[in-house]
């Protein structure tokens, strides 16, 4: 009996601590949708009041999502705080928009801090926006393939499309991108059909795991009171409550949020999980999803193609190492693409001499073309450019290190991908020329972007001749050991700089005892990516043979937070490797249910993980030698 009690009294309170944090969840939401501003209707009369289409006027163009109606008041007003608030982009929110589009919105961005965060991925209400025509063109550039003549792809669009041009304007805009309340606006209900292609684009491989949520949630908070009646009355009141506090006092009324809504919200929830799947696919997004297909299916010949060569994408094998000559090697790890599942097993070795460890054998050209391919773009970029989207603080801690020590006037960061450590570097040091160079072509659209002044496409030591003593500062973040010659990467950046100019360099620190515990599961191994792994001390003399000397040193603070749980996604990819992409064997009902079953079961150990991460910290930087990576400033002679 006194453990039946006591087994009672701990699912009570677990249940008013879910009710507890469902309402500050709510109320932390409320803050955010108090801080939305709202369009100043200036009411004009205009013959076009009637028309779902606005033409482009002063320089703005209305674009909205299929069956969105703007009026020519709203557009007006619109541009008007556009061209007052200096903006090039302003999302329209309804001022009736639905409390569940609302709070989906408001998990994403903070009105308050969205425009000046040049990280914020772009997200919008997804009915109705006003952006600057340049802004279009210079998307419709770097797009061209997907634009249509004339840029009438602008006009109107489906669900994901707008969702896909809203992450892109911000982009495209990153500190003149904005929200406002739009009162005269009415909103348009989200089309059940759009539910499972809209969240795919948001978040990908991660949709599946997040499409059931809300039906957990809502019969978790549907089952509360048969479990405990008072507790779990409480944990469902404060479900069904939470739309009304989150819209309560903002600037947007939703029309969703009457007793007799709130009172059905469980069953509501659980339609919209099962609904889309209950009736047949509307014919947009069948076409929706016959494009994806298709793309993958042009993909899957050439990977198709490439396993038939895959042999051919591998150099012999080294018997000494390519830092020092020595020929003591020893296996360091062995380990296939855990993050792609691309075929294939790659080897690490590690030289007796001095350390370095390496790629053995080495990927050809053509085979990193193959590692590649849809992890920075294609198929998986927008996965990666999330993930970039996150490292605001290490970027700006590495802009730091010049602090007190110059004045950069030419910047030339290597490897800069998407150019993202360059748009936050420019907030520290607006007077800086940041110029990127990158082996891929996601260069030129940072340039394009306006996050570098000028993009070089190519491999950094063939265009070091070029930019002989162009600049003062040359940075490479993670970039050496993407290398396939790290000392002819040195060799170039001393070609580059000035003289007394600064060299940057961050790199994973091969020496991290949690690397070596954790032997395959470490992350940054990143295998077939990262070719070689150099020592600190290693480092520090190659930069002393070529008259750099190092000004600092960092390691502890430089830790990524990442190691454990890293540990767990990566076993969890080895014992249920993901299916459905082009290089996938056929995805079947039992290696589906394989993945649900492991990641399910490792769960609860990525959440210990992520917590032990973080708690480690402290640790790390008392003792570096625990540190992921490590950072060094150089100047030369």
């Amino acid at each position: 009996m006194r453990q039946q009690t006591r087994r009672s009294t701990l699912v009570a309170f677990g249940m008013i601590a879910a009710a507890a944090a469902t309402a500050a969840k709510a109320a932390w939401l409320r803050s955010r949708a108090r801080a939305l501003a709202v369009l100043v209707d200036r009411d004009e009369e205009s013959p076009a009041a009637g028309s779902t289409r606005v033409p482009p006027s002063d320089g703005f163009v209305v674009v909205t999502a299929a069956g969105v109606h703007v009026d020519a008041a709203t557009a007006a007003a619109a541009i008007a705080h556009a061209s007052g608030h200096d903006l090039d982009v302003v999302d329209l929110v309804p001022g009736d928009l639905p409390v569940g589009t609302l709070t989906a919105l408001l998990l994403q961005i903070d009105p308050a801090t969205y425009c000046h965060d040049r990280l914020a991925v772009g997200r919008g209400a997804g009915h109705a926006c006003v952006v600057r025509s340049g802004v279009l063109d210079r998307i419709a550039w770097a797009e061209a393939t997907d634009t249509d003549p004339g840029g009438a792809r602008w006009r109107e669009l489906d669900p994901v499309a707008y969702l896909e041009l809203s992450r892109r304007l911000k982009r495209y805009a990153p500190t003149s991108t904005d929200l406002v309340v739009a009162p005269r606006m009415c909103a348009v209900d989200p089309d059940p059909a759009w539910r499972m292609p809209s969240l795919h684009a948001l978040a990908g491989v991660a949709a599946p795991a997040l499409a059931p949520l809300p039906a957990v949630a809502a019969l978790l908070a549907g089952l509360a009171p048969l479990v405990h009646p008072v507790a779990g009355t409480a944990a469902l009141v404060a479900y069904m409550a939470e739309p009304r506090i989150v819209g309560w006092g903002g600037p947007v009324r939703s029309r969703d949020v009457a007793v007799s809504d709130l009172l059905a919200r469980p069953a509501r929830a659980l339609a919209s999980v099962v609904r889309p799947f209950a009736q047949p696919a509307p014919a947009p997004v069948r076409r929706h999803r016959a494009r994806l297909a298709e793309a993958d299916r042009q993909r899957r010949a050439g990977y198709d193609a490439d396993a038939a060569r895959l042999a051919a994408f591998f150099e012999p094998r080294r018997t000494e190492c390519p830092w020092c000559g020595e020929s003591d090697l020893d296996r360091a790890v062995q380990v296939p693409d855990l993050f792609q599942g691309k075929p294939g097993t790659f080897v690490l070795d590690e030289c007796g001499g001095c350390g370095h460890i390496f790629q053995n054998p080495r990927l050809t050209l053509d085979g990193l073309d193959h590692y590649y391919r849809d992890f920075y773009d294609g198929r998986q970029r927008e996965h990666t450019e999330l993930m970039f989207s996150f490292a605001g603080r290490s970027y700006r801690d590495r802009a730091a290190m010049l602090d007190g020590v110059a004045e950069p006037k030419r910047w030339l960061d290597v490897g800069t991908g998407h150019g993202y450590f360059c748009l936050v570097a420019q907030e520290m040091w607006p007077d800086t020329r940041f110029d990127g160079l990158d082996l891929t072509p996601n260069v030129i659209e940072a340039q394009h972007r306006g996050w570098v002044e000028h993009g070089y496409h190519g491999l950094f030591p063939d265009l070091a001749a070029e930019l002989t003593g162009g600049y003062d500062v040359v940075s490479m973040h993670h970039y050496l050991e993407h290398t396939r010659d790290p000392a002819v990467e040195l060799d170039a950046a001393a070609t580059v700089l000035e003289a007394g100019g600064h060299l940057l360099i961050e790199v994973p620190a091969p020496e991290s005892l949690l690397g070596r515990h954790l032997g395959w599961l470490w992350g940054p191994w990143l295998q077939p990516q990262h070719q070689h792994f150099v020592p600190l001390a290693n480092l520090v003399a190659a930069l002393g043979d070529r008259g750099f000397t190092v000004l600092a040193v960092e390691r502890g603070s430089v830790h990524q937070p990442v190691d454990l749980s890293y540990a767990v996604m990566l076993l969890a990819k080895r014992l249920a490797p993901a299916g459905g992409a082009p290089w996938d064997p056929p995805d079947t009902a039992a290696r589906r249910l394989g993945r649900t079953v492991v990641y399910g079961g490792l769960l609860p150990a990525a959440g210990v993980a992520v917590a032990l991460d973080r708690a480690l910290l402290p640790a790390v930087h008392r003792w570096p030698v625990l540190s992921n990576a490590y950072r060094v400033l150089a100047r030369k002679a």
